[in-house]
């Protein structure tokens, strides 16, 4: 799996992405001709080198005409659904534009129908959003992780007047996410880098067994004396079993077991991998559970919110886990008992062994009026024999 990995030690924007990945590779002509089924008249593409604190890094140029007409949500989205951009370019875009439109009506208290956009409806933020989404599509990735955003300090200037560092755009959009001040006195994260990976990554910071490949950075505007003003874009692979996914657990003592199952479905329904309960002994000797959850990193917020809706606790706690699996794929087999949804699982010595999926070990118990067990050993034995 080929993964791309933020390092945003000195914030992230728009065009930083963009230049962090044209240094990792991707053709400036490439982006250029990529973009133009978008007709933005006008608007001029470059990327020269520059140094950073000795590092040399691609730095992307976004010219735009002086007079541009404000732009709506849905003005966007209908230009980038009418362009003959690829779906997944599409698709990811419009995520972002939405997300940073809900962010900006949430801080001005209106609706996303009614705001315009000083910042969306640019041309330049345009370029930056679909340039940036069709880049990390060329470049191949499949998972895009991030670090913790650094969002600088003091204050900045805006078309609204004078905001503190982090804008309050850009609060709205890393909720949830680990953030960090950092030590300059300068806006670092802008809220169209915000928006583009709060959307865009999977996971938060280096995946397990990161293998990496090649580095990309890309410059920002400003200098500073104190670090280099660059987003590092490392890619990078990891073997396909290995996965990091976050544990969330909580004890309870006061929920009933006919509550049990919907408690589950709530996990599973918010991005859970596994649910599983677990019976402890808690304080004055009562007897409880243990509610232990395991899911994707991007899923921790959605989890725990299931938890404290569905169940008593008052807290969870969580951590990181690296899980190894075997490399699996769903399939359907023929057997003497009907067709059968199984899984075929490779072995490490390379052998591949089928195993029926136990829904359908008990629908066929049903349909023939057999014990689930007498079936189940029945399909093991054929498919091992297949398998040999």
């Amino acid at each position: 799996m080929r993964i791309g990995y933020l390092d945003m030690f000195s914030g992230v924007s728009g065009d930083m992405l963009l230049g962090a990945c044209l240094d990792a590779g991707v053709p400036l002509e490439e982006l250029r001709e990529a973009l133009s089924p978008l007709g933005l008249e006008g608007v001029r593409l470059d990327v020269e080198r520059v140094e950073r604190n000795g590092i040399a890094a691609s730095r992307c140029v976004v010219e735009v005409p002086d007079a541009q007409g404000r732009r709506g949500l849905a003005e966007i989205v209908a230009m980038l659904e009418g362009a003959e951009l690829p779906e997944p370019v599409v698709e990811r875009s419009v995520r972002v534009f939405r997300r940073l439109a809900a962010a900006e009506a949430k801080v001005h208290g209106t609706t996303v129908d009614r705001i315009h956009f000083h910042e969306v409806g640019a041309l330049d933020a345009i370029v930056d959003v679909v340039g940036g989404v069709w880049c990390l599509e060329r470049l191949g990735v499949d998972r895009l992780h991030a670090s913790t955003f650094t969002l600088g300090r003091g204050w900045t200037e805006s078309a609204h007047g004078r905001l503190p560092v982090p804008p309050p755009a850009v609060m709205e959009l890393v909720a949830g996410w680990p953030v960090c001040e950092g030590p300059l006195q300068a806006e670092l994260t802008t809220p169209t880098g915000a928006a583009l990976v709060t959307t865009l990554a999977q996971g938060r910071g280096l995946p397990a067994d990161f293998v990496p490949e090649t580095t990309g950075y890309g410059a920002g505007t400003r200098e500073h004396e104190e670090q280099p003003n660059v987003l590092r874009l490392v890619l990078g692979t990891v073997a396909e079993g290995a996965e990091e996914l976050a544990v969330v657990e909580c004890d309870v003592d006061d929920l009933s077991p006919e509550l049990f199952e919907p408690v589950a479905e709530a996990l599973y329904e918010a991005g859970a991998r596994e649910v599983v309960w677990i019976p402890v002994q808690m304080k004055k000797r009562r007897p409880g559970v243990t509610i232990r959850a395991l899911a994707p990193a991007e899923r921790l917020e959605a989890v725990g919110r299931a938890l404290f809706r569905e169940s008593p606790t008052l807290g969870y706690r969580w951590w990181t886990a690296r899980r190894e699996t075997l490399a699996r794929e769903e399939v359907e087999v023929e057997t003497s008992l009907g067709r059968v949804a199984a899984k075929r699982i490779r072995r490490l010595d390379g052998r591949w062994e089928v195993r029926p999926e136990f829904d359908a070990c008990r629908r066929i118990a049903r349909e023939r009026g057999l014990p689930v067990r007498e079936v189940a050993r029945a399909l093991e034995r054929e498919l091992a024999a297949d398998s040999d």
